[in-house]
């Protein structure tokens, strides 16, 4: 038996914030008449666990479960990292997924340090791209080279299982464009060769708030590449007291192995997990939900895009991992609910008089998510 804590859910908000995210779907502080509506079936009940639940990792399993190795990650990065576990829970779903993060948030809320914390404490190969406004393609994704007589091609850092792409909205769109092919196919193409990609291939990705001077939105075939978007906010006040102390005993961030972060997962103990997720149980009703949430988008007054088809299949990917990771036999509605704004926040698009006015796609979404209900 694990004693491991509750794993935070995805992409935590402030709690004084109305949101649909896992962070606020505790079933005590629900109208369960309003609950009531949302069951797929009387075998199938709504499943978020009160905030006082054992976690899913307390569970008794058998010995070096995937679980358990998940939540041992979650345990060594948490030695460097202090406040962003519903951060650090969505990169694993994502992991799990087989998917790629983008990280937003105001510099030094610890979005590279995450990163490089996770990647210390997994046996993989990472890399690290600083994007800036003079980096060119062949900078990530490699060149050919002439050498001794002949070319040869030299591989760039994509050629990694975890690429952390740092500050990728301050490269110009040239260069962002480059990762298209290698998010998607996992696979580069130089001179007309493709190139395979090590397995398994993530990109972590951070960026500044849009508002900031020196930066260049992504374009949205990028975004949609992204299966979630996570808002990396301010720590609370008392993780911020525990920032300083861990700070003034000597940690050092940078140095996430001289903090003690050791490798507890391997490339082999992923792709079981994977193996695990895929094989999760989802029914009819919970899959026509997915679909009725994304067609909801297309066809409501506040936007001008809505989510695609991808964007159906990347919340049904997201939605079996946050189950796995919870402990569940099956995919319910809540965890549909608790990853719809991660996942599709960033496929939406406002039309641009209420975003003047200030209306956000996170608050669409939560109307969108109180008018589907499970049919």
């Amino acid at each position: 038996m694990s004693d491991h804590p509750q794993m935070p859910p995805p992409d935590q908000i402030p709690s004084d914030r109305v949101s649909m995210d896992p962070v606020s779907m505790d079933p005590a502080s629900m109208d369960p008449e309003a609950m009531s509506q949302d069951r797929v079936a009387p075998t199938m009940p709504l499943s978020s666990p009160p905030a006082d639940a054992p976690s899913p990792a307390a569970i008794p399993q058998a010995p070096q479960s995937q679980r358990q190795r998940m939540g041992a990650i979650r345990d060594e990065v948490n030695k460097v990292i202090v406040g962003q576990g519903g951060v650090l829970s969505g990169l694993l779903c994502a992991f799990l997924a087989s998917g790629h993060v983008l990280l937003e948030g105001v510099p030094g809320t610890a979005k590279t340090a995450l990163v490089k914390s996770l990647a210390a404490a997994v046996s993989l190969e990472a890399a690290r791209v600083q994007f800036t406004p003079d980096l060119m393609p062949s900078d990530v994704l490699g060149q050919m080279v002439f050498e001794n007589g002949s070319f040869r091609f030299r591989e760039g850092p994509v050629f990694t299982n975890l690429l952390l792409a740092d500050e990728i909205n301050r490269t110009p769109p040239k260069t962002q464009a480059a990762l298209l092919e290698a998010m998607e196919e996992r696979q580069v193409s130089i001179d007309g060769v493709p190139r395979l990609l090590p397995k398994p291939f993530m990109v972590i990705a951070t960026q500044n708030p849009v508002e900031y001077e020196g930066t260049y939105p992504l374009p949205e075939a990028q975004l949609d590449r992204f299966l979630l978007k996570l808002i990396v906010d301010y720590p609370s006040e008392e993780d911020e007291f525990n920032i300083l102390v861990r700070h003034h005993s000597g940690m050092d961030p940078h140095d996430p192995i001289g903090s003690g972060i050791r490798a507890v997962a391997t490339a082999g103990s992923f792709a079981a997990a994977q193996g695990e997720v895929q094989a999760m149980t989802v029914e009819d009703p919970v899959l026509r939900y997915i679909v009725a949430l994304v067609r909801a988008t297309r066809s409501s007054p506040s936007l001008q895009l809505g989510v695609s088809p991808r964007g159906a299949t990347a919340l049904l990917a997201v939605s079996k991992a946050w189950a796995w990771l919870s402990g569940q036999p099956y995919v319910t509605p809540d965890e549909v609910k608790a990853m719809a704004k991660p996942t599709l926040r960033h496929r939406i698009q406002l039309r641009p008089e209420l975003e003047i006015e200030g209306v956000t796609t996170d608050l669409v979404l939560d109307g969108i998510l109180s008018q589907v209900h499970v049919q």
